[in-house]
Parts: C-alpha cells; structure tokens; sequence
C-alpha cells in the first residue's frame, strides 16, 4: 500500500516549478507532520521543523536534508495547485478504503472559514464542502466554492468527480434536490436526503402520512435512548417502501422509500421534540433508516475538529491557495490519525494523541 508521502509527491503548481531550491514534496510532508503534532499554523510548523532534534528525526525517516525557512514554505504552499492536491489526497484516502472493504456511508456539508470574511484578498469569505467517509471518519474529498449557496452544484461535481458505486449518499435538506439525486443515481449510488421547506409540497405530503397514527402504524419502526451527561435522547424512526400515494415520487430518480425520525431530548432544563423527514434511493428498514440519518452529521465533527485543534477560523493566510492548500494538509492530519484510531482501537482522544507526538515524534511513525 502507498505511503500518503508518495501521494504528495505527485501534485501539481499553478506554473512551472522545477524544485531546484526545495522539493514540494518534502515541504508538504513537513506541514502534514507538523499537523498531526497539532500545530496550527506555519510559523509554529516551521519553528518545529527547524528544531535541532527535528531536523534528524526528518532526515532520518524522510530523507529531507534541507528545512525550507518560513518565507520559503510559505511560497511552496502558494505554489501548489488546490485541484491537484485534492486529486492526490482523495486517491490515498479511496487507497484506504479499498483496504477497509465496508459498505460506506458518504456524509456531505460545507464549512466557511470564518477568517476570511471580509479580508481584502478574498472577493467572498471561503467556504469548502467536504465529502466524509461516515462509517470511518475519513475525510474523501472537497471543493472550494464562492459562497454556501453554490454548494448545489459543488455536491454535484464532487459527486461525478469519485468513485461511490454501492455507497449512501446522505446530505442536508439544501442538497434535497431532483438534480442531485439524479447525479448520484447515475453513478450507481444511493441518496438519502433531509427534506424540509425547500421541497415544501413533498415535505406536506411526507408529514400528513407520517403523522396520521393508523398509517404511522403500518410502518416500519426502530428506537434508541440515549443517555450522556445529564441528557436523554429518544429517537424513534419510521420507514415504509409502499409510496404509491406520493405525487411527484417520478420525478426523484429511482425513488424507493420515505421516512422520518422524531428526536426528543432532555435535560433538567429543558426538553424539545423535533421530527424530521426523509426520502431515499433505496429500501430501508427503519433501523437502518435511524443509521444512516444519523451519519450525515459526521461532516460536522470533522469541521468540529479543524476549529478546536487548528483554530482554523481564526487562521489569518491573506492567500486563497494557502488556506486552501492547509486545509487540506488537516484534513490528511486528521485522517492518518482516525485511521490509527480505527486500526489500534484506541479510546485515546485527538488531542492527547497529537501531543504525544509533539512530545514524541517516532510516534508519528506508528501513524504512517
């Protein structure tokens, strides 16, 4: 199986690069490195690397013999083409999934980098949405678009863009659109999409069924209770393939099944009930229906994680190509350590196990 390195090897600059000074390569697996250690920016990166006993620790397990100084990885950074570096990144980690050989769950939302809003180089604040392996916490692919109303169409291309034959596609009530589905559908995948008033004639039709009780009867249910913290959560889900009575249900590509799963909550404060509905590609069970609605929200801790352990809204790169570029580099950060988590079966937090490595680099091999 290929190093993630090797990957990084092979990306691509906005122009002609031919490292005559310092290779791209080596300057992407320095910040890479420096990310799993949990530092959050490149001054920090470089500071690390420059370090006396981090320089042998990269010359004797990378073989980089020469540390770029902070302007110099700055510019590497720049030089890189965001799209190419995407490309590397999501066949390491499609690599990786290969080798789990599961059923997937892809989960799809997007992410402003709330630094960038109202900063002079950028003409509208950055906003990335991203593709998440649910089932495994690994981070797939992202597209860098203008403003979270082109998410739309960004889902789309990433959607064309990978290999998701038998997966479940799940996304927020945004991307609960004819045209999506008929995209994924196309590339021999399944949907399951939130549906709320941005399809508000489906979302009517979904309700009244499911809330009149004698037909709520006749579908197929699940429940959960959980209890965290002082908090309980019941869910309850409801599912039915018979969807003869639903207008319309030709227009959404080889639709199967609706359902909905009502979330209640309580704590000594307060309490709140919510129902949410549900259409999908493919026939659900309720169980599995409460599964896989559940995962469309595993985007949400990866983003979660860039700002607690990266700061990253607060990350202050006057260049588009940085930020985009760094982004990523995180995300294949977080990823290397989701996939020793998920190998090692550790219970072992992100944060202890990024300070372990800053503490101890020759951890960072057991990473890799």
């Amino acid at each position: 199986m290929r190093k993630i390195q090797e990957y990084l090897g092979e990306v691509e600059t906005i122009r002609v690069y031919t490292g005559e000074i310092y290779s791209i390569g080596e300057a992407l697996t320095i910040v890479m490195l420096g990310s799993i250690c949990g530092l959050r920016n490149v001054s920090q990166i470089h500071q690390w690397a420059a370090s006396e006993r981090i320089r042998g620790f990269l010359k004797e397990h990378f073989g980089i013999g020469r540390i770029p100084c902070y302007y110099w990885l700055l510019c590497l950074l720049k030089k890189i083409e965001p799209k190419s570096l995407n490309r590397c990144f999501m066949r390491w980690t499609q690599s990786m999934v290969v080798a789990q050989g599961r059923e997937l769950t892809l989960s799809f939302d997007g992410k402003t980098i709330r630094s960038t809003a109202g900063m002079d180089r950028y003409e509208s604040p950055l906003h990335i949405i991203s593709a998440q392996i649910a089932n495994l916490g690994l981070t797939l692919a992202q597209r860098t678009v203008s403003g979270k109303s082109n998410e739309i169409p960004a889902l789309r291309e990433l959607v064309e863009a990978m290999e998701i034959a038998g997966c479940m596609v799940v996304a927020d009530a945004l991307h609960c659109q004819r045209e999506t589905a008929g995209a994924i559908v196309a590339k021999d995948a399944d949907y399951l999409l939130d549906v709320k008033d941005n399809q508000a004639t489906l979302k009517e039709e979904i309700a009244e069924y499911v809330q009149d009780k004698c037909l709520r009867d006749t579908m197929d249910t699940a429940e959960t209770i959980e209890k965290n913290s002082g908090r309980i959560e019941r869910r309850n889900a409801y599912a039915t393939c018979d969807i003869d009575w639903l207008h319309g249900k030709a227009d959404w590509a080889n639709l199967a099944c609706v359902g909905a799963v009502r979330l209640r909550a309580e704590t000594k404060a307060k309490a709140s009930d919510e129902w949410h509905y549900y259409i999908s590609s493919r026939p659900l069970a309720a169980a599995d229906l409460l599964k896989h609605a559940r995962m469309e929200w595993s985007v949400e801790s990866m983003h979660w994680l860039l700002d607690v352990h990266f700061a990253e809204d607060s990350c202050r790169v006057q260049d588009e190509n940085v930020q985009q570029n760094l982004n990523m580099v995180r995300k294949v950060a977080l990823n290397t350590i989701r996939l020793f988590k998920n190998t090692a079966n550790s219970k072992r937090p992100f944060s202890k196990l990024m300070l372990d490595c800053l503490l101890d680099p020759l951890l960072i091999l057991q990473f890799l």
